[in-house]
């Protein structure tokens, strides 16, 4: 889905724009010195947005991205946060997968 969505990663220069193209950003407003964080965006591709929040859900344990999506969830008090900011990183694995077609950021594993 991400590929069919997505289509040409190049139009992309970094993974944020990918994000933000996808509606995983928050909103900022900005007014001399201060600065207001809202909800997401959700502007963008839906689909691309329904596939990351889905696969974020169902990772494995002891995956990286559920341990995010834990930690973000606790710190934040809502389970639904850490959820989108899975959802965001893992964003930023597919635009590294797409460009460079491997992902270089995932540490190795231990032989």
């Amino acid at each position: 889905m991400f590929v069919a969505e997505i289509g040409d990663i190049t139009r992309f220069a970094r993974p944020q724009q990918l994000a933000s193209w996808a509606g995983l950003t928050p909103k900022h407003h900005e007014s001399d010195t201060t600065v207001h964080r809202g909800r997401i965006t959700k502007q963008g591709s839906r689909l691309v947005r329904w596939a990351a929040v889905e696969a974020v859900q169902r990772v494995p344990a002891h995956t990286r991205l559920r341990q995010t999506r834990d930690r973000v969830g606790e710190r934040r008090g809502v389970r639904n946060i850490g959820i989108v900011a899975a959802a965001r990183e893992l964003t930023t694995l597919v635009f590294y997968g797409l460009r460079d077609h491997h992902i270089r950021c995932l540490p190795a594993r231990a032989a």
